[in-house]
Parts: C-alpha cells; structure tokens; sequence
C-alpha cells in the first residue's frame, strides 16, 4: 500500500449513542472549548474544521447523530460514509449502555469489517455520585471482548475529552506523521500531533 501523501487529508468522525448522554457536549468542548448545559436535541449536525500540520492540509468532518433511533435511514448513510466512530455512553445510564452495544453490532454489519475504528466513550463521569456503570466492567467488555479503545469524559469539566479525538484520529489511519499524540498526553490540539508511530493494537488507551 503506498503511504504517499496527498496535499489534503480528509476524515470523518461520526459520534454516536442514546439521547441526552452528552455528544455534543463533547464536539461543542473539543471545537469551541465550551459547554452548554442544557440538553439540546440534535437531528444530524455535521462540523468540519481543518487543521495544517507539517505543510499538509488536514480536515476534519465531526458529524453529530440524532439519539433517536427514527431515523434509521440517516443513521446508516452517517455508518457507510464515516472512518471511525465514538460510541457514546452515560456513566449514570445504565440504558445508554445498551444503545452503544447495538450499535456496534449495527456499525459492524453495514462496514462489513470487524476492524472498524471505535472507540467507546463513557461520558458525565463529574456525576461520580450518580456513576450505575462500572469502568472496570465496560473496560473488560470493550478492550478485551470487543478490541476497542475505551475512555471516560466529562465534557462539563473538559476530562479527556482531546484524548477521545486523538484516539479517533490515530484508528483513522492518517499518515504516521498525523497520528495524535498518547491518549495520556496533554499538549493543545494539534500540536506534536506526530509525535508517536501509529499502534498495531486498536485497544491503546486506558481508563482515567
């Protein structure tokens, strides 16, 4: 496979999970570094920002799914066009658990390829008081079982929300020269966004 590397590089994140667990909460704090409280519903929203690293063009399309499961047909085109999914949960929603498990069998079944990029966010972890799901039953599910990264967020206090997206990126095959930095690493996006080789093993990060 050539590793050439074209003047523009394109790639799509696609967010995913159950109403109300906070995925625009986490785009809103990754594009604009902020956060808004309120729970707003969202049909399909699709943002693109691009970024220059080392001389090349780097866009990146974060597109933000509807909760609601009524839209199937926009749902699977959101699936086929996208390089790597975050599956979202709530660490105080058992439910939202659920919704991630189908639609992991449902991104699988329509990519046809059991390597697709995922990674599984558990988000909300501020409300520790409120936590129904263990990160040690979900970590054994989805790194051991699965083969996928997992991490925990809270978009509210801004906790490893930049190492959901560098994950992302990494698993989206971009250039070595691209790939995001450790998932533990803390430097603003994107800088040293090249500073590691891209990982054989899907499943690179860890639970904070």
């Amino acid at each position: 496979m050539s590793l050439d590397v074209k003047e523009k590089t394109e790639v799509r994140l696609v967010f995913m999970g159950a109403a109300g667990v906070g995925k625009t909460a986490l785009i809103q704090r990754f594009l604009q570094d902020s956060f808004e409280p309120k729970h707003r519903r969202t049909v399909e929203e699709l943002h693109s920002k691009e970024y220059e690293v080392g001389g090349i063009k780097v866009t990146i399309h974060i597109m933000d799914t509807s909760g609601s499961y009524s839209f199937p047909a926009m749902r699977k085109l959101s699936i086929q066009n996208g390089d790597a999914f975050a599956l979202v949960y709530s660490v105080d929603d058992p439910e939202s658990l659920d919704a991630v498990k189908s639609l992991r069998e449902e991104i699988l079944e329509i990519k046809e390829d059991k390597f697709t990029p995922i990674v599984v966010v558990g988000n909300k972890t501020d409300r520790q008081g409120e936590r129904r799901v263990s990160a040690e039953d979900v970590l054994a599910t989805v790194e051991l079982d699965w083969n996928h990264c997992f991490l925990e967020a809270s978009a509210k206090e801004n906790d490893n929300v930049l190492q959901v997206f560098r994950e992302l990126l990494q698993q989206a095959n971009l250039p070595s020269r691209l790939s995001p930095a450790l998932c533990r690493r803390r430097e603003t996006f994107p800088k040293n966004i090249g500073a590691r080789p891209p990982m054989n093993k899907t499943n690179s990060c860890t639970v904070s």
